[in-house]
């Protein structure tokens, strides 16, 4: 999909209603249409990025660093909020399901629901062994 045909490149264009918390020259943050709880929000770059590899690093940088501004900015709302969630998905797999990149800042509370449905072998833990061996095959390129 490219940016013109993306719903959230229509937002930032303000195509579409768009409830704005936050926005500079990078990033645009908005209130989520399905929120999971109340205050449930959404950071976007501006820049149509479909996936994390299309992302400039500096923007996911700032995409975090307004996270965090908006945090603070939740837990001092007076919206109901004992913890935060940040979560990324990135592809279609990871339930990815508008593909230009958005990070939600989710705000929690004791009962809401939400959560992660984990599998019975996430209990096991794997040995040293089988951990050193994935991690070396993990690398940064310069």
């Amino acid at each position: 999909m490219s940016g013109d045909d993306c719903k959230f490149c229509k937002l930032i264009n303000k195509e579409s209603p768009i409830s704005i918390v936050y926005e500079d020259d990078k990033v645009i943050s908005f209130m989520d249409i399905q929120p999971i709880n109340p205050g449930h929000l959404l950071i976007i770059p501006k820049t149509h990025a479909t996936n994390l590899k299309e992302l400039e690093p500096d923007t996911g940088g700032h995409m975090f660093k307004t996270a965090m501004r908006l945090y603070s900015a939740l837990r001092a709302s007076g919206i109901r909020c004992e913890g935060v969630n940040f979560f990324l998905a990135d592809g279609e797999v990871a339930g990815q399901d508008v593909f230009h990149v958005h990070l939600h800042v989710i705000p929690r509370f004791t009962g809401d629901g939400f959560g992660f449905k984990l599998n019975a072998s996430y209990w096991v833990l794997p040995d040293r062994e089988e951990l050193d061996k994935i991690a070396n095959k993990i690398t940064i390129q310069p």
